[in-house]
């Protein structure tokens, strides 16, 4: 699994890594049942430190992308690919929001007024 993450980007670095690993699900790079490399090797990989991997890991897990089991290291989910396409709409879809002005509240009045 080969992940970047861009110098340039501003967002906190957690959630660079959990973005590069979440377009990896999205793209089929990763499957699921497949095995992530190690925090270690994705924070020395990617220049990071690995509590900041380990925190983009755990919100992906929180997200259910990634399941974590005792000796047998991170996983990706059964259905992570629909699910981590899904997730990189509505981050889009909340990243251009905040930019024209709106809350997540307003969002979410906006989806419960749909038909």
């Amino acid at each position: 699994m080969l992940l970047r993450l861009d110098k340039r980007d501003t967002r906190p670095l957690h959630e660079q890594v959990a973005g590069a690993v979440r377009r990896a699900i999205a793209e089929g790079e990763c499957r699921p049942g497949d095995r992530l490399p190690s925090a270690r090797d994705l924070s020395q990989a990617l220049g990071v430190n690995v509590n900041t991997v380990l925190r983009g890991l755990r919100s992906l897990r929180d997200d259910g992308l990634l399941e974590f089991r005792r000796g047998r290291g991170v996983t990706v989910a059964e259905g992570a690919e629909q699910r981590s396409d899904l997730l990189e709409r509505v981050h889009a879809l909340v990243t251009e929001a905040a930019r024209l002005g709106y809350s997540r509240a307003d969002l979410v009045e906006m989806i419960r007024g749909m038909p």
